[in-house]
């Protein structure tokens, strides 16, 4: 079986350098997957991530003339992309209120609220301003 740039197959870790890993795939070919990927974040030493032996899921990125192939481990994975749901998303402002309420309650709850947090942040980053230099000792 042939493979095409885009398949994902199994192989077997053969052995791990500095900059990669050489991956024996199936009918006695071998490619390498580099550094940086084998995984979604930043990998200092491969070693951590992968051991000789290992069977890995890997997906063929390219192939050149000289017979050389590039592997994935990172990208063999699909991407978890799922759309999030809208209703996944609740506002903190709306969890303190009740839904049984009339619209005009609420607001005016939401309003008062707001109004109380404007009010300590105001006085917070008033009393920060006062406090602002240094202060002059008596000796001085």
């Amino acid at each position: 079986m042939p493979f095409e740039v885009g398949d994902v197959v199994e192989g077997t870790v053969l052995n791990i350098t500095d900059f990669g890993a050489f991956i024996q795939l199936p009918e006695g070919k071998t490619g390498l997957v580099h550094i940086s990927e084998v995984a979604n974040t930043y990998v200092k030493d491969i070693r951590k991530h992968l051991k000789e032996h290992d069977k890995v899921k890997v997906k063929i990125l390219s192939m050149d003339a000289n017979g050389r192939i590039s592997l994935s481990i990172k990208k063999a994975f699909p991407k978890n992309n799922k759309e999030r749901d809208p209703k996944d998303f609740v506002w903190q402002s709306n969890r303190n209120y009740n839904t049984n309420s009339s619209f005009e309650e609420r607001l005016l709850k939401f309003l008062k609220d707001s109004d109380e947090r404007q009010q300590q942040l105001r006085k917070n980053f008033d009393s920060k301003r006062r406090n602002t230099g240094y202060r002059k000792s008596n000796g001085y």
